[in-house]
């Protein structure tokens, strides 16, 4: 049987490891497709496949080398050219608009996949198997965790108090929150006056996270020394 047959015989069994990686990549980039990212299905696929490829050819493509004097091989090399290679795929994927940052979580599944395709094409089977399963988990898991989290901890809320400035007032509006189990995330001076009686006046904006509606700390802020008046303002989410 000549050379060539022989050797198209042996690979055969390296395409269960490809397929694998196709397997495993295909499912993680048909989440992808159906959550309508920038890179779906097809990407991820073929992602996966080359990275398993390259591996196999760092493993079983040097063979020949090997017997040559004076040779030495590190098939570690291409795998750690596919973990940097990768970096420009997924650079590509990230895009900022304005002040948003869109792309990062589909560039990470990118980076996922590969390191899936390696691991399928390193032999490493159950474990290219476990990470494709981790990645539904945070995929598909963490969004309705993370939804929980937020309404406990509630969105920030803005409160606009008006004090007369220099007798330490605004010291005092901020222990009281602080006392009331509300935590400070901003401050932000709105305006400064002088009134006829040269009395220095300022108007201030805080943005206070709590587990309580920011009108209950209204009252007790507008009873204090010095404040001028005290009011619950826009949310943090529409313009601080």
């Amino acid at each position: 049987m000549p050379d060539a047959v022989v050797a198209g015989l042996d690979e055969l069994p390296l395409l269960v490891e490809l397929g694998t990686a196709l397997l495993f990549s295909s499912l993680i980039g048909l989440e992808r497709e159906v959550s309508a990212k920038s890179a779906g299905m097809r990407t991820h696929a073929l992602v996966g496949v080359g990275a398993a490829l390259f591996m196999l050819v760092s493993k079983y493509g040097f063979g020949d080398l090997l017997a040559v004097d004076h040779i030495s091989l590190d098939p570690s090399r291409v795998a750690a050219q596919i973990v940097s290679g990768i970096g420009f795929i997924g650079g590509g994927l990230i895009f900022v608009r304005r002040d948003a940052v869109r792309g990062l979580t589909t560039a990470a599944s990118v980076w996922v996949v590969a390191a899936v395709g390696m691991a399928s094409g390193g032999g490493l089977v159950v474990l290219a198997g476990a990470t494709t399963a981790v990645h539904f988990l945070v995929a598909l898991g963490y969004p309705p965790l993370l939804h929980l989290l937020r309404r406990s901890l509630r969105e920030p809320q803005v409160m606009r108090i008006g004090y007369l400035d220099g007798h330490g007032v605004l010291r005092s509006v901020l222990t009281l929150c602080t006392s009331r189990g509300w935590t400070v995330l901003d401050l932000q001076v709105e305006r400064e006056d002088t009134d006829d009686q040269g009395q220095r006046t300022a108007v201030v904006a805080l943005r206070l996270r709590g587990k309580t509606p920011v009108s209950s700390l209204v009252g007790e802020i507008g009873a204090l020394p010095g404040v001028l008046h005290a009011a619950a303002g826009e949310s943090a989410e529409t313009g601080f």
